[in-house]
């Protein structure tokens, strides 16, 4: 088996666990809303943290094993953002587009929050419009990851 069929299998077992972490943050949100119980809220923040940390594993593994590079220093997070949303010639096209990048940089941002903050300081209304922005979010991302590999399974069937 090839390390580009490998590195699909990984980016398609991701994306099954993104799902999952949609879902969570959904439910958990309907949970807060319905109970008035903003103790849920903290569990939403968690999986809208976890979902963006999902992406940039997906991201870290495409850079070092594909692109055969993975930025490094302060701005790194925001860096490798940028990487995917780029074609390398000779290389990949771009992971994902300009709307996706603009859309995982709002759960970039928030992610930095709530490592940096105390889950009672987080704003519910910014909770409800990440949450309710995940599914669309998630559904992109989950369409061009699909096209990263298609074009990885491409490139064991160009092999001499």
């Amino acid at each position: 088996m090839s390390s580009h069929a490998v590195l699909a299998g990984r980016v398609q077992e991701a994306l099954c666990d993104l799902e999952r972490v949609v879902q969570r943050a959904r439910e958990l949100w309907r949970k807060a809303e319905q109970q008035h119980d903003d103790g849920y809220l903290d569990g939403v923040a968690l999986n809208l943290h976890g979902f963006y940390a999902g992406v940039e594993r997906i991201f870290e593994d495409i850079a070092r094993n594909l692109d055969g590079t993975t930025p490094s220093g302060p701005d790194w997070h925001r860096e490798l953002l940028l990487q995917m949303s780029a074609a390398i010639d000779g290389v990949r096209p771009a992971v994902i587009g300009r709307e996706t990048r603009f859309c995982l940089d709002e759960y970039r941002g928030f992610r930095h929050v709530v490592r940096n903050v105390y889950t009672f300081n987080l704003r519910p209304l910014r909770l409800r419009e990440l949450t309710e922005n995940l599914e669309l979010c998630y559904r992109q991302l989950e369409a061009e990851l699909s096209n990263t590999i298609a074009f990885l399974h491409t490139l064991d069937q160009t092999k001499p």
